[in-house]
């Protein structure tokens, strides 16, 4: 199991600077947020890509919001697989083995919205082979608002589809989506088992607790607000010899990816 932060921790002053810190609080797992843009050459790509390889942290790339596969304007369809295969193009030169993506809105016409997300990243997947990236897989999230495509269910029917996608299982995510679903362990357990029969070798979780309202999520908390309650998820998973990454997504990143690390009995020292 690895854990990290979602992002350079705030006082760092440059990518080995945040590498460092990861690694000297016991971390080895690193989220890059390319949520505005992917934004890094490919010299700088392999750079920071080799300083992590160096300390042993895994790394993962985040694509960017504004990519939206059921949009009603071709444009930002189009975009949107500019966005991705953008992102795509980093990742593969830091090493990184997973982008994660926020797929779509249902809009108008929420019926076509899972045939529209494939459509979007069959083009994903036809410029990945042209180009002749390999190795990193394409992660749809679970989106915490019933208004978002990205249930467990909806991302299955893309895997169907389209080899080389895997879900992202936000566990926060899911908690706001379904009123806060996530009450106890027997919660956790059955969508863990329905999160790992789609998950392959290398499950990818983001975990945060999270503010939510009927229409679904707010915002991010820290742990320390226990909604979820995510010791009940390392609980659950403490015996678990699956290759997963946690990325905490908390207002407190890497403290918190920290402190989720410790609720495990096995990690507590």
């Amino acid at each position: 199991m690895r854990f990290g932060p979602a992002g350079y921790p705030p006082k760092s002053k440059n990518p080995k600077d945040a590498l460092n810190i990861i690694q000297q609080m016991g971390l080895d797992a690193l989220e890059m947020e390319f949520v505005r843009g992917a934004r890094i050459s490919e010299a700088k790509a392999k750079e920071v890509g080799e300083m992590a390889k160096e300390r042993n942290i895994r790394l993962s790339a985040h694509a960017p919001y504004f990519i939206s596969f059921n949009s009603e304007t071709p444009e930002t369809r189009e975009k949107s697989v500019d966005h991705v295969i953008d992102t795509v193009r980093a990742a593969h030169h830091l090493g990184a083995h997973i982008v994660v993506i926020h797929a779509a809105q249902y809009g108008k016409e929420p019926e076509n919205a899972t045939d529209a997300v494939i459509a979007g990243l069959n083009r994903c997947k036809e410029i990945m082979d042209d180009e002749h990236i390999g190795g990193v897989t394409l992660g749809l999230e679970t989106m915490g608002r019933p208004a978002t495509w990205g249930t467990l269910k909806e991302i299955g029917k893309v895997m169907d589809s389209i080899p080389g996608t895997r879900p992202v299982l936000d566990v926060a995510h899911i908690h706001a989506r379904y009123g806060g679903s996530l009450r106890t362990e027997d919660d956790m357990s059955a969508l863990t088992e329905e999160f790992f029969a789609l998950a392959g070798d290398r499950p990818h979780f983001h975990i945060s607790c999270i503010e939510y309202t009927k229409k679904g999520e707010k915002q991010h908390l820290p742990l320390s607000a226990a909604d979820p309650d995510m010791s009940l998820l390392a609980n659950v998973l403490n015996d678990c010899e699956k290759d997963c990454t946690f990325i905490c997504e908390s207002p407190l990143q890497e403290q918190d990816a920290a402190v989720f690390r410790n609720m495990f009995p096995r990690f507590r020292q």
